[in-house]
């Protein structure tokens, strides 16, 4: 990944992932922009819904590691995608593989409690997968 690439990526990264207590458990969070989070909300409201997660993990081979998170609702013709930079957020894919639960939240909410969204990932070992990778292109 080239210096200009690099820059590139920070700049279109979404910082806005943080991590909550559900069930005793640390759950990872990605905050939406409150419309986008209300449109979505919208759409698929009263439906039965499924969403396929994907990871897309990019690496540059000298410990910068960005993850880009596909999600596509069956619902609503909707997908959203997230780019992290886990560098930042290695706890919140620790906490991915963990509890194999994703929520996205709108930035006005009490995360996990009020205007949350909870995604159950329907194969655990990705996830765990993802973060060996994550782990690996770290220590480059």
């Amino acid at each position: 990944m080239a210096s200009e690439e690099l820059e590139k990526f920070l700049s279109q990264r979404h910082k806005d992932v943080t991590l909550f207590d559900f069930e005793g458990k640390k759950v990872p969070c990605i905050i939406v922009d409150g419309k986008k989070f209300d449109d979505i909300m919208k759409n698929i409201a009263g439906k039965p819904v499924s969403v396929e997660t994907n990871l897309n993990i990019l690496q540059d081979g000298l410990g910068h590691v960005f993850v880009r998170v596909t999600l596509q609702f069956s619902q609503g013709n909707i997908e959203e995608k997230f780019l992290i930079y886990a560098n930042e957020a290695v706890d919140f894919f620790e906490a991915l593989a963990e509890t194999t639960m994703l929520a996205l939240s709108s930035p006005n909410s009490q995360y996990g409690s009020s205007n949350v969204f909870m995604i159950q990932l329907p194969k655990p070992e990705r996830a765990q997968n993802a973060l060996d990778i994550i782990r690996k292109g770290l220590h480059k």
